[in-house]
């Protein structure tokens, strides 16, 4: 909604006839969209550039060319592909309406028209756009950050689910949908729909029927609902195909998040291109999510070992200092650094060195509690903290890391035997042995110089052993 207060979305009118435009903008205005006009589709790809709009509507006719080439026009340039496009028009010749469809444009709707599935449709349409603008703009940060891959425009033919409580009409359309879709179809009903569901056999896609009995339709539309609470169906389009048109019923399902819909019942050729609009859609917008959560990952990860890395470290250590302040428990602060080993990467070079530092972050995660932090915070140190931990299990957890590392060779590239590598460790504890619940968490910074000075004094006393900084009384 680009911070705009009071104005829900932006939206550009493309219509020849002043008339038109002036009543269409009438209604969206006083549902607080700000709205541009443009009467041909030329001066729609100039406002469209302009304006950046979050939704255009187009009359199917204008002077210049029809919707469908307007879209196509709007598709080639990549500052407005993603803009979603609405038709309106008179009933049109259904060639005309299909052309639309398969050029991109996400609805057609016919005069006359309900105000009230109007705006719930163009609530839905600037819906969907600001949510993949989200994740595009998440993508772009991960791709600035040299994370993200390219998104692909192709995939596995994907799944579908036809849900409806008249089993013999279902099947009979799915018989008519498989000669046009490569997807895979099924038949459920709203009772059955989530309950067998298991991760792997998700449907990209629901076709929920709105059939004319009233029980049927209350099991549908609150299936739609659970359908986006649910964790593993939440990003599943959801087409609900109405079998008689009801204005009314169609805008509540697409406010309880359908994302298309079809006012005049089954219709194969409308139904495939819409079905398969959806699973591209899909495709595109899971492929964006996934290498966003890879650039968040790789964000607060480090490469080599996999281990969180500083970025992530810092905080974790801020909130787990706050947990100690409320609770009165303390918290240990290790920092583990590789005794000589400049010494490895100089003599059996920097491949020896990767295996070691590898070998190591598995032999500290084995040996320590799934809640404890380990992250890589220098080329050869490392940092660990234990929350929940007194400073005698502390001590014995870090002699422990000691003997595990410096115990059992290390097999690396560039030596014919395991080499022996040992670490060095500082401890400090955080938390206060009677603290009050009022307590102010420690810094972090300040308890990892307290553990650096531990371990520099592990160092100097030798090597290949644990040293405390006690905390005072």
């Amino acid at each position: 909604m680009r911070g705009r207060t009071g104005v829900q979305g932006k939206i550009l009118i493309v219509d020849a006839i002043s008339t038109n435009r002036i009543v269409l903008k009438v209604k969206l205005a006083s549902a607080f969209y700000e709205v541009i006009q443009a009467s041909t589709a030329d001066e729609a790809c100039v406002a469209a550039l302009r304006h950046d709009p979050d939704l255009i509507i187009s009359a199917m006719a204008l002077p210049d060319c029809d919707a469908a080439e307007l879209c196509r026009r709007l598709n080639r340039s990549p500052q407005t592909r993603a803009i979603p496009m609405m038709v309106v028009g008179c009933r049109p010749h259904a060639d005309t309406r299909l052309k639309a469809l398969e050029a991109g444009v996400q609805d057609v709707m016919l005069k006359p028209i309900d105000d009230t599935l109007l705006l719930a449709r163009v609530r839905s349409l600037i819906r969907a756009h600001n949510s993949a603008a989200e994740w595009q703009m998440r993508d772009d940060t991960s791709r600035a950050l040299g994370f993200a891959e390219d998104t692909m425009d192709f995939g596995p033919p994907g799944r579908a689910v036809l849900v409806g409580s008249d089993p013999h009409t279902a099947h009979n359309w799915i018989n008519q949908l498989r000669t046009q879709l490569r997807t895979t179809l099924s038949f459920t009903t709203p009772e059955t729909a989530l309950r067998d569901l298991s991760p792997g056999k998700v449907p990209d896609v629901f076709i929920l029927t709105l059939s004319e009995e009233d029980t049927s339709t209350s099991d549908v539309l609150r299936l739609l609902a659970a359908i986006r609470a649910t964790a593993i169906t939440r990003h599943a389009g959801i087409l609900v195909l109405q079998t008689r048109p009801d204005p009314g019923l169609g805008a509540y399902a697409l406010d309880l998040g359908a994302d298309d819909l079809m006012t005049d019942g089954f219709h194969v050729p409308e139904l495939t291109l819409r079905v398969k609009a959806m699973l591209r859609r899909k495709r595109i917008a899971d492929q964006l999510r996934a290498t966003v959560r890879t650039g968040l990952k790789a964000a607060v990860s480090d490469p080599l070992t996999g281990l969180h890395n500083r970025r992530y470290a810092m905080p974790h250590l801020a909130r787990v200092a706050e947990h100690s302040a409320a609770t009165g428990r303390s918290f240990a602060v290790m920092v583990a650094d590789l005794d000589h080993f400049k010494q490895i990467n100089d003599q059996y070079g920097h491949a020896s060195g990767d295996a070691v530092l590898i070998e190591t972050a598995q032999r500290l995660r084995d040996n320590l509690r799934g809640v404890d932090l380990i992250a890589r915070i220098g080329g050869e140190e490392f940092l660990i903290v234990m929350p929940a931990t007194p400073l005698s299990e502390a001590r014995v957890a870090a002699s422990r890391l000691c003997r595990k590392i410096g115990g059992r060779g290390f097999i690396v590239p560039g030596s014919d035997e395991e080499i022996k590598v040992t670490v060095s460790i500082g401890v400090t504890i955080g938390g206060m042995r009677n603290p009050q619940r009022n307590s102010v968490p420690q810094d972090a910074n300040m308890l990892i110089d307290a553990a650096d000075k531990a371990l520099y004094a592990a160092k100097m006393q030798g090597r290949n052993q644990v040293n405390l900084n006690r905390p005072a009384a």
